[in-house]
């Protein structure tokens, strides 16, 4: 074996290569490998050591074991055979070749060279090491049955691997330079150390894998676990689908990605549906993940002194950050192992290309190394892509577990606000959390290692450049850094972009939120288009900042496609100044070396931007988390009969604000015994609805005490009803249990409406309950709480919302019956309930002002009297009639109006019960989410490409790629060639010449980019915007019966995500499949001058690539599509729990809500994961391939006579060729992306074509401006049907309303009185038949100019955020005076007199700071406004006690004394002073 002085005489070596000479040499390896050895083998021997010293002093440490043992599970104890057979075979080789090597140097030389010593203690070492460890794992650790190797284990198992890797790497180096021959014996231990390395790190890491959660190591638990995941999860699906694809898998089978062909054999013979696609492994389930998420974030905060004031411990984003890397901890280890393997792969080809010039120039030294280095090239190629793939696998399998922990810790969290959080963030913002933030989070583990593999990849390629060109390489760092540089300043800017667009997005996306959920109102208002407008206001505010934000990463693309040519010129500059040769095999290593360095340097901008938005969404996602909950100790609950009274309040003091100064609820002191009845009445803002929520515990305490003996039920003023069947609503989490279902049913007379609806009690509701009329929701919420059985009912005037004789039935039945030995609080406004209850307490401003029965207080206090009178003042009118049909009747007694009532109408709000029993025929009325099937249409991709200036730019964008390739591909040929193949080739050209044509080319080819980059980035935003204007046009123009049947989350999702992708994904995504198609004719091109044979393979390659991606696609798009479909259900499901949280709190019901939210976030993560294996699965495939075309080429180009070809030509045909498999990966990878993406589109595109109603405004003749000047209606045999198919609701009315006539509409439930105003509106249009008011037929006018005319008050009250300004005049279209004399007019003046703001005082989300009764004046406020002459009333006073309704008629009586008003009824003081009653029935 020379010494290395030998070999330094043999020839002096330039100054880049002397760096090698150390490395390659026998001495540098052994003594690497004897030092990690022998670390190793004092920590075994430490190790065993420390646990004899363990036993003698604690000897439960073995029974620990055993336990712990017992439960390992088969596929645990497997692996931990092949590691101890394994350790054991390489512990025996290295034993026999240690005594090889000592008898061959023994045998061979007397004096014992430096590196036979070296080798001799390597070799010991390593035998003494492995011996050890056999042992340990056999005896120490066997015995304890642990379910998992430790950490430093797999760690060691991971390093040596590496260690056999670079030794396989510095023997074939070695073997290259020639001058250090490497001995049989180190090859064979090399193939020893690689297989064994490879079994241990698959024993050891995917051992773990079938461990399942590590709390439950029990084997009889296992698979009930994932049964009951999958139980709950959906009933009827089959126990195959729950069970998880890779946890079944084999080694070869997970290495190939060939677990994925059952799932891909099916979406390839049929569509496929959530039910085909198999289930999570434990870990990725939310049940899984999320106690571990949440202990290590507790951990966290626990290590972390400082909290807020209230003592509680401040989430931060590091904090998060923390915990959620400690959750995927295993994941981070694993693909930091492979990225380091991939990374270390990818230079071995720049770093080889110099020996095969020189070998193909028929270098002597090179002569019989061909075979070698093509091995080299092809074992290198191998490593890279089986590394890579699984390490993007596992980065986004990673992804998925982080999106889920945090999305359900936000879920939990959102169910715990407190009244005072809950109001500082809106619906909008929150539900933005989970759909954008923790998506971001989520795509970020992409990136996860780049900030430490960045480094690392620039110092590999500065020691190939240090190798090849010397000293300039230091000025290839220097370039290198500067571009790193020069990248802040626009990462900081993009940073800044980045916030203020998703701030701008969360206030947009709160707006519409709003808007949908009060669509009829304004449709009925004639107010869409106003509101439209609002919205796209804000959105020119967030495409401002979108605009920025594409050209900013326009610049950065533009310094990173540059980054190669810049650091080139720079580096070859460099080599001319200090007088380095430039050969054809060293400038062809150099451009090799800067296309890998040119990935590092791409994707630290991308890695910077995601970084940066991902510590946005972690600071909003910690700042939520941040938010004060409800205080645990706001009310005392105690078990059911542990005291004498259900409900005690002493000294309370509760404020919905926080401040002092004017609490909502002081001096309260109540007492309430088990089994007692209590009413609460007052005037509108009394406080009666905060007297129930300081019960519950929902609103701040001040100070006081609160107590409740026992479980609670809850029934809110305004009707709260999931979006699912009827009779999941009333069983509310509870097991069915037929008799008392059927008796609740009974009680709340729900029998009769479920016998109306097509499908019964399985009828699917609709969102916020949109095919249910007002009462029936309420009867739901009634029965829902009978149902759950708790020990104290909490009632919000819930008969308001229904008819009088549904009212007093529900009453006697539920409270009187069903409830007569449980506790009951109800708020009231019908007096007639009041004698029935044991206590009255009488609210007035937030106090107490009365308490006692209804005899003790009716003549103690003027509260109540006023009250009473109101309530007379209506029977008397009611007297008169009754007397002159039935004989007198005392004018106190409630049954006279309950009798009338029941003569007249036992009506309801409104009711689509007809329209619903003709979608028995089309189903229910709302369906399964559409989705498109099959692949996605040439048109989408095509309306995209169009829409923006005709599609007029695409050209020039691919135009200046296309140029920018050649440019590229020119510049690299010009250096190939013109350079000399070695030292004694005399140059074509000279120095400064090659260098100045290089730079020209390089110039060129970068304001190419520079031209595509701002071209792309113009054609995304105008896209975006044009796409935005056009779905939000068609949404807001769309027909009231879209709305009725699709859930909001479905139209949020396509404003918010599929907006997104829009706005900042597609035309990236696009471009880069273009480029990428560009460049991989480019390499073909190239390749092809070398080797036109290379066609021979790449055609049928090309084909089976082909065949396999189409093979893919047919399952990946289906998958895409589910995981848009599955994202909705999670929306919705979290805005209404958002909005019910209260009724879910006061049921105990957080649990269950979580499950299911769990549930809801597993079946989005389930497409999301297989669509990663399937992706995995193919890119394999395709860079198998793509090896073989690249092996073929190397094995061909060797194999050729020299001379034949030119060796700088052949170089720059492998340099391409390095880059093919990635290419090739990389076009059909973004083609699947692409397909994935544009399914955004399709879904945007899908809602621009919703059908739109009529036309807004008629051209021709104009109204007169005073239409209607009479107010007469008159119908002429009216038909009206919901759907064609649907059979009519109204059926040949004809009838005429005089002008300024009141007249009163009633009927029973389903006989037509809502269609009917509907129809009058245009909601619906007529069938048959016409409406004519004031001589003009309605249909043949514009929807505006008819709406705008006319008024309704609805029967639910509606506020939109803004001041008390814009909601009683959004126009903007009357003075202040007008506005202060119209609330005066409805007895709001002085309330918001009182007010600081006045007229600008907030109202927050949904009015929700206002009760309902004040919502309802201000609906009575916009008709004062408005002063129309046809006025409806749609059951306008149902919220309002019986003074304030007085008020109503009243003040409705004086204002519209002319004009024609129309007033559907439930109680029947509304419509006594009517002109006339209608009485419809049946249509």
């Amino acid at each position: 074996m020379p010494s290395t002085a030998a070999a330094a005489m043999a020839a002096t070596p330039p100054a880049g290569e002397q760096s090698l000479v150390f490395i390659l040499q026998p001495l540098f390896l052994h003594d690497v490998s004897a030092a990690a050895h022998l670390v190793l083998a004092l920590a075994v021997a430490g190790r065993f050591l420390f646990r004899r010293l363990g036993l003698t002093l604690s000897k439960d440490d073995g029974d620990v074991g055993q336990d712990a043992g017992r439960g390992s599970t088969g596929g645990s104890s497997r692996c931990y055979g092949v590691a101890v057979c394994t350790t054991w075979a390489l512990a025996a080789s290295e034993v026999l070749l240690a005594a090889y090597s000592w008898y061959a140097v023994a045998a061979g030389a007397g004096r014992w060279s430096r590196d036979a010593v070296a080798e001799q203690v390597d070799a010991a070492a390593r035998a003494a090491a492995w011996l050890l460890l056999a042992a340990y794992l056999q005896l120490g650790f066997g015995r304890r049955h642990q379910e998992r190797f430790p950490a430093p284990l797999r760690l060691w198992w991971a390093l040596f691997m590496l260690l056999s890797v670079v030794a396989v790497g510095v023997h074939a180096a070695a073997c290259l330079d020639g001058r250090f021959p490497v001995p049989g014996r180190s090859w064979a231990l090399d193939a020893v150390s690689v297989i064994a390395g490879v079994v241990l790190i698959s024993a050891g890491f995917l051992g773990r894998k079938r461990d399942g959660q590590r709390g439950h190591s029990h084997t009889s638990q296992e698979p009930l676990l994932i049964g009951a995941h999958g139980a709950a999860a959906d009933g009827n699906r089959s126990s195959a689908a729950d069970t998880s694809l890779l946890a079944g898998a084999g080694f070869l089978s997970m290495l190939t990605f060939s677990w994925m062909a059952p799932l891909l054999a099916v979406g390839h013979t049929k569509t496929l549906a959530l039910d085909d696609v198999p289930g999570l492994e434990p870990g990725d389930s939310v049940a899984g993940l999320l106690p571990r998420f949440k202990a290590n974030l507790e951990a966290a905060l626990a290590g972390d002194g400082d909290g807020d004031s209230s003592g509680r411990k401040a989430v931060t984003a590091l904090k998060l950050t923390g915990a959620l890397l400690r959750t995927v901890r295993w994941h981070v280890v694993v693909t930091a192992f492979y990225a380091l393997v991939y990374n270390v792969a990818t230079y071995v080809g720049p770093y080889l290309i110099d020996s095969l010039v020189q070998y193909l120039n028929g270098d002597e030294r090179y002569a019989s190394r061909g075979q070698l280095l093509v091995a080299a090239f092809i074992a290198a190629k191998v490593f890279e892509c089986l590394s890579q793939r699984h390490w993007f696998f596992r980065l986004q399998q990673a992804g998925i577990r982080a999106r889920s922990a945090l999305a359900a810790v936000v879920y939990q969290k959102s169910l715990a606000l407190s009244s005072q959080s809950r109001r500082s963030r809106t619906n909008g913002e929150m539900i933005n959390i989970i759909s954008v933030d923790a998506d971001r989070v989520g795509i970020f583990a992409w990136y996860m290692h780049d900030l430490w593999l960045v480094p690392l990849q620039v110092g590999m390629a500065m020691f190939i450049l240090y190798s090849t060109l010397g000293v300039a390489s230091l000025a290839a760092l220097g370039a290198t850094v500067v571009i790193m540089l020069a990248n802040v300043p626009p990462g900081k800017m993009q940073e800044k972009f980045q916030e203020k667009l998703m701030d701008s997005k969360d206030v947009r996306m709160k707006a519409t939120s709003e808007i949908l959920q009060n669509m009829k109102i304004l449709k009925l208002q004639g107010w869409e288009m106003r509101f439209l407008s609002k919205i796209i206001e804000l959105r020119k505010t967030e495409t401002n900042w979108l605009k920025k934000y594409l050209y900013t990463s326009a610049a950065v693309t533009f310094v990173f496609w540059g980054t190669p040519t810049f650091v080139a010129v720079v580096t070859f500059g460099a080599c001319m100044l200090m007088g380095i040769p430039l050969e054809s095999g060293k400038v062809l290593s150099a451009l090799a070396t800067f296309r890998v360095l040119q990935e590092p340097i791409y994707v630290l901008p991308d890695t910077i931007s995601v970084a940066i938005q991902t510590k946005v969404s972690l600071d909003r996602i910690a700042s939520f988390l941040c938010l004060e909950e409800l205080p645990s100790d706001a009310v005392q609950r105690m078990p059911s009969g542990s005291s004498e009274f259900a409900i005690n309040i002493s000294n309370g003091c509760f404020s919905w604000e926080a401040s002092l100064e004017v609490p909502t609820l002081k001096d309260l002191n109540i007492k309430v015994r088990p089994g007692m009845r209590v009413a609460v009445c007052g005037t509108v803002g009394s406080g009666k609805s905060s007297l129930l929520s300081c019960i519950l515990g929902e609103i701040p305490k001040l100070s006081g005490e609160v107590q409740i003996c026992g479980t609670t039920a809850y029934v809110s003023q305004s009707a709260w009803i999931q979006s699912g069947k009827i009779q999941e609503n009333i069983l509310f989490g509870k097991e069915m249990n037929k008799e008392k279902y059927d008796r609740v049913l009974e009680s709340c007379s729900l029998n009769k409406d479920l016998e109306i609806l097509p499908f019964g009690d399985q009828t699917v509701i609709g969102e916020r309950g949109i095919n249910l009329s007002g009462g029936q929701k309420q009867r739901i919420q009634i029965a829902r709480a009978l149902y759950q059985d708790t020990d104290i009912y909490l009632f919000d005037d819930p008969f308001s919302a229904v008819d009088a004789h549904t009212g007093s039935h529900l009453f006697k039945e539920c409270l009187l019956g069903d409830l007569a030995s449980k506790t009951v609080v109800y708020v009231t406004h019908q007096i007639e309930f009041l004698p029935s209850a044991d206590l009255i307490l009488v609210m007035k401003d937030g106090r107490i002002v009365q308490a006692g029965k209804y005899d003790e207080i009716l003549g103690s206090g003027e509260e109540f009297m006023e009250l009473v009178g109101a309530h007379k003042d209506a029977l008397t009118t009611l007297d008169a009639i009754n007397a002159m049909n039935r004989g007198n009747m005392s004018p106190c007694s409630g049954t006279a109006k309950l009798k009338l009532s029941r003569s007249l109408s036992s009506s309801e709000k409104k009711d689509k019960a007809n329209e619903d029993e003709g979608n028995a025929q089309s189903g229910q009325l709302v369906q399964e989410e559409e989705r498109e099937k099959g692949r996605v249409g040439f048109w989408v991709y095509w309306n995209y490409l169009i829409l923006a200036y005709r599609g007029a730019l695409v050209p020039f964008v691919l135009l200046a790629q296309i140029l920018f390739q050649v440019l590229q591909i020119a510049s690299n040929y010009w250096m190939a060639w013109a350079a000399p193949v070695s030292k004694d080739v005399k140059p074509t050209v000279s120095m400064s010449t090659l260098l100045y044509v290089y730079v020209a080319l390089a110039l060129g080819s970068s304001v190419c980019v520079l031209v595509r980059s701002l071209l792309l980035a113009t054609v995304a935003y105008k896209t975006a915007t044009l796409l935005f204007n056009k779905m939000h046009m068609s949404i807001f123009r769309a027909p009231m019966s879209f709305f009725d049947s699709t859930p909001s989350g479905r139209i949020l999702n396509r404003a918010s995500t599929d907006q997104s992708e829009v706005d900042t994904n597609i035309a990236d995504q696009m471009g880069s499949v273009a480029f990428s198609i560009i460049q991989l004719v480019g390499i073909v091109a190239v390749m092809s001058q070398v080797a036109w044979q290379v066609f021979v393979v790449f055609i049928p390659v090309f084909v089976a690539c082909v065949w396999y991606q189409r093979y893919y696609i047919d399952t990946a798009r289906e998958l895409q599509r589910l995981v848009g479909v599955c994202k909705a259900p999670i929306i919705l499901h979290f805005a209404e729990s958002i909005t019910g949280s209260t009724t879910i709190r006061s049921f105990g019901k957080e649990n269950q809500f979580v499950e299911t939210n769990s549930h809801l976030m597993d079946a989005y993560s389930q497409p999301k994961f297989y669509n990663m294996g399937a992706m995995g699965w193919l890119c394999f495939r395709l860079d198998a391939l793509s090896s073989l075309i690249f092996a073929f080429s190397l094995i061909f180009l060797i194999n050729l006579p020299t001379g034949l070809i030119d060796p700088g030509i052949a170089g720059l045909a492998i340099t391409y060729g390095l880059n093919l498999n990635m290419l090739q990966a990389w076009v059909v990878w973004g083609l699947c992306t692409l397909e994935n993406k544009i399914i955004s589109v399709e879904r945007i595109l899908q809602y621009i074509s919703i059908p739109a109603e009529p036309p807004l405004f008629m051209s021709g003749d104009k109204l007169e401006h005073n239409w209607p000047s009479n107010g007469e209606i008159q119908l002429y045999n009216l038909h009206v049907k919901y759907a064609p198919q649907l059979p009519f609701v109204l059926k040949g009315l004809t009838v005429t309303f005089p002008g300024g006539m009141k007249t009163g509409i009633v009927g029973r439930t389903g006989s037509g009185k809502s269609t009917l105003i509907q129809a009058l509106f245009r909601i619906v249009d007529p069938t048959i038949g016409q409406i004519v008011i004031d001589g003009v037929d309605i249909c043949a006018i514009g929807l505006h100019d008819l709406r705008s005319r006319l008024s309704i008050i609805p029967q639910e009250p509606t506020m939109f955020e803004g001041t008390v300004r814009s909601n009683l005049d959004p126009l903007g279209e009357y003075t202040d005076n007008q506005i202060w004399a119209a609330l005066d007019c409805c007895q709001l003046g002085d309330e918001v007199r009182k007010k600081e703001l006045k007229l600008d005082s907030p109202v927050i989300e949904n009015g929700e700071n206002w009760s309902v009764g004040q919502r309802q004046l201000v609906c009575l406020g916009r008709v004062i406004l408005k002063r129309s002459k046809v006025l409806v009333l749609d059951e306008a006073t149902a919220s309002v006690d019986t003074a304030t309704d007085n008020l109503i008629q009243k003040t409705l009586r004086q204002q519209f004394l002319e004009t024609t008003v129309i007033t559907i009824a439930h109680r029947i003081t509304s419509v006594l002073d009517s002109d006339m009653v209608l009485l419809l029935d049946d249509g």
